[in-house]
């Protein structure tokens, strides 16, 4: 009977059996499986966590994290990204190669800056422990390794290791910081459970390329470096410099909050995005692997990319959906339950993040097609407008808003900018395909629903 019914509308048993059987599917399960048991872990020590740590230590963390992620956002130009992109082995090699190397200078980088001027840098961390310098060039280092290690793995299929690698970093990152929050270390207890555990990840995916490691570095002479930099010269010029304006408006609550409100208020939001963040980090992190390896897979083979992106964003909005909505009604009572009173506010916060979180949980498609099409260049014009709207939103909010309307204000406009860049790189994938009229837009969501 199911093989009389239209394509759109097959027996809803067999297309659950064809996405079950998928590849995509098997390999999407693989990566969600170390993820969930890491974030299992995490979600059942964050009542001890949040009793070990105040709400000041956490908006020094939520600083910490912020202006580590600013570096981090461009620590390899975003050549990482590009590793996927050559057909050939070898060239794929010496672009991860350079994206290593290209780490290693920004790190040294961050080394001097931190030693001319500490004080200033110590005065944005909102800390007077030296030692968090020593922990943000570590964290910058690490992180950009493990972004190069993390793309030569998902360009391999080895999807296992890097499954192995989040259940790694999930158990070792809330393992210390119980341990360290025991022995009453702050905010620096947090930032080095941080770096350590990115550590130990990063460790286990370097097995991967380690026996091919050798061979890259010899025939990556500075020649054939320099060439693979200039041909993929977009994505530092344009993927790399989103990256960071994103990372910077990303990071802006947390600074701006601080200075409208105080730490307090700022280690409660940054608390709420952390407590929202990790089952969304969940099924994204696993997400953005598989995808990138089939949606480049899909392309190498020339075919058609907008089913694919309709298929993975649609469903994204599907699955967020109610979560979302039971959140947004007890959040505030259920971490006051969970976490403590001192939490409290950080529920409220969350109450209003929801809607914001689901837009950046749909989007992810977007973000990792827009790389493959390389439409870099409007996606950073689009972040210049992303980058400008939330300061401005949290400086008028700050001015002349309590902090819960502030942050409301904040979650609506970014709803609204991350559905704005679904529909960027949606119309820019039918225009590429010759879709953009209206029987072509209906064929790519029928297939995209097939």
């Amino acid at each position: 009977m199911c093989a009389e019914v239209p394509t759109a509308a097959r027996c809803p048993r067999v297309v659950l059996e064809r996405i079950w059987y998928s590849a995509f599917a098997r390999n999407l399960a693989i990566v969600m499986s170390g993820s969930a048991v890491a974030q299992a872990i995490g979600l059942v020590l964050s009542p001890v966590i949040s009793r070990l740590f105040t709400p000041v230590d956490f908006g020094v963390f939520g600083t910490f994290t912020a202006v580590t992620g600013v570096i981090l956002s461009f620590v390899t130009l975003d050549y990482a990204q590009a590793i996927m992109l050559p057909k050939l082995r070898e060239e794929a090699g010496q672009v991860f190669v350079l994206a290593c190397l290209v780490t290693g200078a920004v790190s040294v980088l961050c080394l001097v800056v931190c030693m001319l001027i500490p004080g200033r840098l110590l005065e944005l961390l909102q800390s007077r422990n030296p030692m968090m310098l020593v922990f943000l060039v570590l964290a910058v280092l690490v992180g950009g390794l493990n972004a190069c290690f993390q793309a030569w793995c998902v360009r391999v299929k080895a999807f296992k290791q890097t499954s192995a690698s989040q259940m790694v970093r999930g158990v070792s990152s809330n393992g210390l910081q119980v341990g360290l929050g025991m022995l009453k270390t702050g905010a620096a207890g947090l930032a080095l459970s941080s770096v350590l555990a990115d550590s130990l990840a990063s460790l286990n995916l370097l097995r991967v390329v380690w026996a091919e490691l050798r061979g890259f570095m010899a025939a990556a002479g500075w020649q054939r470096l320099k060439a693979l930099a200039w041909e993929y010269r977009d994505f530092p010029a344009y993927s790399a410099t989103q990256n960071l304006l994103n990372a910077v408006s990303t990071g802006l609550p947390v600074v701006l909050l601080t200075h409208y409100y105080g730490i307090a208020v700022a280690g409660a939001y940054a608390f709420g995005v952390r407590l929202l963040g990790a089952p969304i980090s969940l099924i994204t992190s696993a997400l953005r692997q598989v995808l990138f390896q089939k949606a480049g897979e899909t392309q190498h083979q020339d075919r058609p990319l907008t089913p694919l992106f309709l298929k993975t964003t649609i469903g994204l909005f599907v699955l967020g959906g109610l979560p979302t909505v039971c959140l947004a009604l007890w959040s505030p009572a259920l971490f006051a339950w969970l976490f403590g009173r001192q939490w409290h506010a950080a529920g409220e916060f969350a109450r209003y993040l929801v809607l914001w979180l689901l837009f950046v949980f749909c989007n992810q498609p977007a973000v990792l097609f827009a790389r493959l099409i390389r439409i870099q260049r409007a996606v950073f014009f689009y972040n210049v407008v992303v980058l400008l709207a939330r300061v401005l939103t949290l400086v008028v909010g700050g001015l002349y808003l309590a902090a819960a309307d502030c942050i409301l204000v904040f979650s609506l406009v970014g709803a609204a900018l991350n559905m704005a860049l679904i529909v960027l790189v949606g119309r820019a994938l039918l225009k590429r395909e010759g879709r953009l009229d209206g029987a072509g837009l209906r064929a790519g969501l029928l297939e995209g629903l097939d």
